[in-house]
């Protein structure tokens, strides 16, 4: 719901139970008003009449008030907006109007020839305020050094306390949570993708638990560099400032007649502690971001760590016919398949299939998949190229790099100018034409090193690429998904390198990590459900002991359990697997498969989090529950906590599907359920029913 006042200078945006207020006043300065709880318009015009506070020359009144400030000015805080051109730098805006179409709010300014919308919307049914700015110029050349797409202002409070995902390669999202203290706390990535070291989400509480208390998050929909700043400012009010770019060296030029839109910075009020800020940000994504969040997805099993780069027809057969054999709905050909591909050496840029390994092409090996009742899948790494391939052979102009300088390669790769035009149309040619080849159902989108050399010497703005690479890969997933309306795409990053609202917009699941250790997984997957929900969060089963990261054994129970909790993979050598593993493999998938709807669609309750010795979680759908607990350690003896279930009816009569056990809901708050984990019993799913 969108309120405006009748001079037109006040909006108040409201959902479910929250309202976000904004006011320009007659000086033309746009001022933030509210945040948090649901107020009527009354209420903003009440805020809008507070003066500001009176400073002397050493503070800005506007300082942590302004809802979006400029460079310039009477203002010292961090500017989201900084432009300059040949004449002068920064920006002196005056307030042109306001217009409104299908509940978004618009807020236009100008200064000279350049025009500065605000956009504002906050659909009736989610509490997330999506906001974003649109850049036009009408005049001569505008250098466009930063241009974040909002500011969020907290109100006044005693302290506030900063939860954040931070990690690396195999040990990503994992949550931090700290005192916020004077000055900035400034997150990013600085390497071309969304980043293994910190998510673009940040939540702010004074005191919130997991169910209750107030919780103010923000995440960025976009997968290049960022930046996320969080500011205390010397009067304890907080901004938090974010955008596209890290630096502010340059994100684009704008010519005349060009303009430039950003990326959606989105917002959460939640008063319901974390697990209800994170439930908000779930439906949110499967209501309005993650395409076809209402199909499930299926069960999958990826042959790369089983094979690596030995591939041939004859093998992924095999291990097409074991997979199908276990339940598997999905089969996935991993990296190998293509060009000459025989190790991380050679053939990134040849799309096309192996002649020695796949002579008939994809479509024999697709076919037989498809006959086991399958779908059928590739891996691709498009933006990336090895030197020992022919299309760097033909185009060593069409990567990244610095005149002069030496070509820098991590895993034997460079990275392609996606940013070009000529570039842009070879992929598109290329896969479109694989995709065209053969029926596969299903890509997993890799890219598998950050940019370095980020250089493009022949083009008079080479700053332009940062931007202009992630914005041609979203146009080519959007043409691809398009023109094969039936291919789901998976967003990898050497594992979870990529994962933001904006690839999330595109496709259908994200690899969370290259770690599977189904232990290390806990925390991984405990952090990735701050923001994401279980619909997009892909985990994999593989061999024990885990060969990449610890050689640490687990039961084939706990790593089933463990990934049971996202979109279940399995990646194993199940030419290795015992007949006994291949019929407790089944029986797991098959129980996957009754509980997967309301894993990958129900709200989610983190009852325990992975520290100590029991970790769990719970789904609710419905009148259908799931609880996924795990046995981390045991000591002395002690008692398996019961767990207390949450959002289940006091009144009602729950079945525990698995021993046919009766509970009332007010005991299994009160009381909680006792999943049965001892020894071997190392992990358990408890499935309950509303009679």
């Amino acid at each position: 719901m969108l309120e405006i006042s009748e001079d037109g200078r006040t909006w108040v945006l409201s959902g479910p139970a929250s309202s976000y207020a904004v006011h320009v006043t007659d000086r033309d300065e746009l001022l933030h008003l509210h945040w948090g709880a649901r107020i009527g318009l009354a209420d903003a015009e009440a805020l809008a009449v507070r003066p500001l506070p009176d400073y002397w020359a050493f503070e800005s009144p506007l300082d942590g008030r302004e809802e979006y400030p400029v460079e310039g000015g009477p203002r010292f805080a961090r500017p989201a907006l900084s432009v300059r051109t040949a004449e002068r730098r920064g920006t002196e805006w005056t307030y042109e109007g306001h217009d409104t179409e299908d509940g978004e709010l618009r807020l236009r300014f100008r200064d000279g020839d350049l025009a500065v919308t605000l956009h504002y919307r906050m659909r009736s049914s989610a509490d997330v305020v999506e906001r974003w700015v649109t850049l036009e110029n009408h005049g001569p050349a505008v250098e466009v050094l930063r241009a974040d797409s909002a500011t969020w202002t907290l109100p006044d409070r005693d302290t506030w306390r900063l939860s954040q995902l931070h990690g690396r390669w195999g040990a990503e999202s994992r949550l931090a949570r700290s005192a916020l203290t004077y000055g900035e706390k400034v997150i990013g990535s600085r390497r071309g993708h969304t980043s293994h070291q910190h998510l673009p989400w940040v939540a702010l509480d004074t005191d919130a638990t997991e169910e209750r208390g107030e919780v103010y998050g923000c995440a960025l929909g976009w997968s290049g560099s960022w930046r996320i700043a969080v500011a205390q400012l010397p009067d304890a009010r907080v901004q938090i400032t974010g955008g596209a770019g890290y630096d502010d060296s340059g994100l684009l030029m704008l010519g005349t007649g060009e303009s430039y839109t950003t990326p959606v910075f989105a917002g959460l009020w939640s008063d319901g502690g974390f697990g209800g800020a994170s439930r908000a940000w779930h439906a949110y994504q499967r209501t309005h971001i993650v395409p076809d969040a209402d199909r499930d997805r299926p069960v999958l099993f990826n042959s790369w760590e089983a094979t690596e780069f030995d591939i041939s027809e004859e093998q992924q057969r095999a291990l097409a016919e074991r997979a199908a054999g276990m339940g598997v709905e999905l089969f996935v050909v991993d990296d190998g398949w293509f060009g000459s591909r025989t190790s991380d050496r050679a053939g990134l840029g040849d799309w096309t299939p192996n002649p020695d390994r796949f002579p008939g092409g994809l479509k024999p090996l697709a076919d037989h998949v498809r006959g086991l009742g399958m779908r059928f899948g590739i891996w691709v790494e498009p933006e990336m190229v090895n030197a020992d391939s022919d299309l760097y052979r033909a185009h060593p102009d069409w990567v990244q790099y610095q005149p002069g300088r030496k070509r820098t390669e991590f895993r034997n790769q460079l990275v392609l100018n996606l940013a070009r035009e000529d570039v842009q149309e070879y992929l598109w040619e290329q896969l479109d034409g694989l995709l065209s080849s053969a029926p596969i159902d299903y890509v997993k989108w890799d890219f598998n090193r950050c940019f370095t050399d980020a250089g493009w010497p022949d083009d008079p703005y080479p700053q332009r690429l940062w931007v202009d690479h992630v914005r041609a890969l979203y146009a080519l997933l959007d043409r691809l998904r398009a023109a094969h309306p039936g291919v789901a795409f998976e967003s990898c990053s050497g594992g979870g390198g990529r994962i933001d609202l904006g690839v999330l917009g595109r496709t259908d699941q994200v690899w969370t990590s290259d770690n599977t250790d189904p232990l290390d997984r806990l925390a991984i997957q405990h952090g990735f459900s701050q923001i994401h929900p279980a619909r997009v969060m892909a985990a994999w089963v593989t061999d024990s002991p885990n060969a990449m990261l610890n050689q640490r054994a687990s039961s084939l129970r706990f790593r089933f359990v463990s990934a049971m909790a996202g979109v279940l993979g399995v990646g194993g050598d199940l030419t290795r697997w015992t007949a006994e593993e291949l019929a407790e493999a089944r029986e797991w998938v098959g129980l996957y498969k009754e509980i997967r709807p309301v894993v990958q669609r129900g709200d989610l309750y983190r009852l325990r989090p992975p520290e100590g010795g029991l970790s769990a979680v719970q789904y609710v759908l419905g009148d259908e529950t799931v609880v996924l607990a795990w046995l981390q350690a045991q000591r002395y003896g002690e008692p398996v906590p019961a767990l207390r279930l949450r959002d289940l009816d006091p009144t009602a009569a729950y079945e525990c599907l698995e021993t046919g056990e009766v509970h009332r809901g007010a005991v299994l708050a009160h009381h909680g359920l006792r999943v049965g984990l001892r020894g071997d019993l190392d992990a358990a799913v408890v499935r309950l029913k509303r009679k």
